[in-house]
């Protein structure tokens, strides 16, 4: 273990090291030529006004905006540099070619359920508006033909997995942003590789950066080793570059193309409570069996098309190859991707469409509060119209930095009337919505830039399901377990908390 946790602190040091030294000398050499050559300085001065002009020309969020620009007036050099490397709110040419390509190709598999659209029309046409936006828009159609349970915590989402994966019989799909050397991870890898010699097709992706700190730099070549095939999104490299902004976040598993699971749950121990970090880990998260898991599937082999390079026969995999019976149904089912390709913020418009929608109730479970005009502005205006809204934050939090700027704001919200819990017994990784005992989004999306605007993620929109009134009883439970903050808790938090909060507003699509 000290071997291990010795390569990975020197993998973690050696890029932040490397791109570090890279951004000081190139800042450090601007300066130099500023200070010996006056037109140098002249022309950052034309640099810096040209890339501000760039910035606020861009159809992108004004906040960020705002934050970039700021920066740049403030310190012109170190601004522009850092700007240049790392502000760029789009993925990198070559990457994006291979996903635009792969894209195209799983397009033609998207076909839209048209029995399934008329249905969900005749039982509630805003909630058809909705689904419609999903389908029409992120391209992954409305499904019938699909059973729902959810998983309070990740304990039971992971007892679960271990069962399904073990009843594996041809293929087995994950794609995750964080793994971690465990418990959990052993049993999994154990399954796995069992069913590999039991000749199924297993295939995993993870982000490199999600496990630059928990897995060595090897971890592909030993996973190819033992038979499971396997592909890096983004891999790190000791560059600065714009490619660290845009991270694969989704937690996907499919298992024979009739089973999926998705949610906050990664695979390391503290999502299960076998390790302690920051008190109880509660998390969240839903398995789907039925005709709705085939958009996980596309999901998946679109990703593993543009990162490897192959050709996908996507008719092998739709969920009647392997299971020829009809599938239970308990409503209506929608699995969806976000992108930061298409410039279109799916994950937060669902979530904007679920609070102007609504009509009694907007329960919120997200670890992080850091939300855009558009968002802040829906969640007061449903709460001044008379919607019960209500939003869990963590209790004890991952990040200092970011639970302090989650809670800056909080007095906006709770002066428009949004009710805000913290969930005492410790971290709290969920992100869901409920609404009105009929509408419930499960996923990996947070209430912040980063999810909003950068990272590949994924969730599940459901009508009438089961999970819905499962996510509202577990809400329920949750509020009892949760202090609720007032505006007075809020305005008594002193002088320098609301300080340092209102410079962290500043720049918090950055961070």
């Amino acid at each position: 273990m000290k071997k291990t946790s010795k390569r990975l602190l020197g993998r973690v040091l050696t890029i932040g090291l490397a791109v570090l030294t890279q951004v000081v000398w190139i800042i450090f050499a601007v300066v130099v030529l500023r200070n010996r050559f006056p037109f140098v300085a002249a022309l950052i001065s034309i640099l810096s006004i040209v890339a501000i002009l760039w910035i606020t020309s861009k159809d992108i969020n004004p906040s960020y905006k705002l934050a970039w620009t700021t920066l740049i007036l403030a310190v012109p050099i170190v601004g522009a540099v850092i700007y240049l490397l790392f502000g760029k709110t789009w993925i990198g040419k070559e990457t994006q070619q291979k996903l635009d390509e792969a894209e195209k190709e799983a397009a033609a598999h998207k076909e839209p359920d048209e029995a399934a659209r008329a249905h969900l029309e005749k039982r509630s046409k805003a909630a058809a508006r909705q689904s419609a936006y999903i389908s029409d828009v992120a391209g992954f159609p409305l499904h019938e033909g699909t059973k729902t349970k959810y998983f309070r915590v990740g304990e039971e989402l992971y007892a679960t997995m271990l069962k399904e994966l073990e009843q594996a019989e041809h293929f087995i799909f994950m794609e995750y942003f964080i793994i971690d050397d465990g418990e959990m991870w052993q049993s999994i890898l154990n399954i796995l590789e069992n069913k590999v010699r039991m000749g199924l097709d297993v295939r995993l992706i993870y982000d490199d950066w999600g496990c630059v700190s928990t897995m060595p730099q090897e971890f592909q070549l030993q996973l190819q080793r033992r038979g499971i095939r396997c592909e890096v999104f983004n891999p790190l490299v000791p560059i600065p570059s714009v490619l660290l902004n845009n991270r694969d976040h989704r937690k996907i598993t499919v298992i024979d193309g009739y089973t999926a699971f998705t949610g906050g749950i990664n695979l390391a121990d503290e999502y299960i409570n076998k390790r302690e970090r920051f008190g109880y880990w509660k998390d969240t998260g839903i398995m789907l069996k039925g005709e709705a898991v085939w958009n996980f599937t596309l999901m998946f082999l679109q990703m593993w098309s543009a990162l490897s390079g192959e050709r996908v026969d996507y008719g092998k995999y739709r969920p009647h190859v392997w299971h020829e019976q009809e599938f239970e149904d308990d409503g209506f089912v929608q699995p969806y991707a976000d992108t930061p390709l298409d410039h279109e913020t799916v994950g937060e418009n669902i979530y904007l469409n679920i609070i102007n929608r609504a009509k009694n109730y907007v329960y919120i479970f997200t670890p992080y509060l850091i939300t855009d005009n558009e968002m802040t502005t829906a969640l007061k205006l449903a709460a001044k119209s008379g919607i019960d809204v209500r939003i869990v934050t963590p209790g004890i939090p991952d990040k200092k930095l970011v639970f302090l700027l989650t809670r800056s704001y909080y007095g906006a919200l709770l002066e428009a009337g949004v009710r805000i819990f913290e969930y005492e017994p410790g971290f709290l990784h969920a992100k869901s919505f409920v609404s009105d005992d009929r509408i419930a989004v499960v996923g990996t999306v947070n209430l912040d830039f980063r999810s909003l605007y950068l990272h590949f993620e994924c969730g599940v929109w459901m009508y009438g399901t089961e999970a819905v009134m499962q996510i509202k009883e577990d809400a329920m439970e949750l509020f009892r377990e949760c202090r609720e903050i007032t505006v007075e808790d809020w305005r008594g938090q002193g002088i320098w908390p609301r300080i340092w909060q209102s410079v962290l507003r500043l720049f918090a699509p950055l961070l």
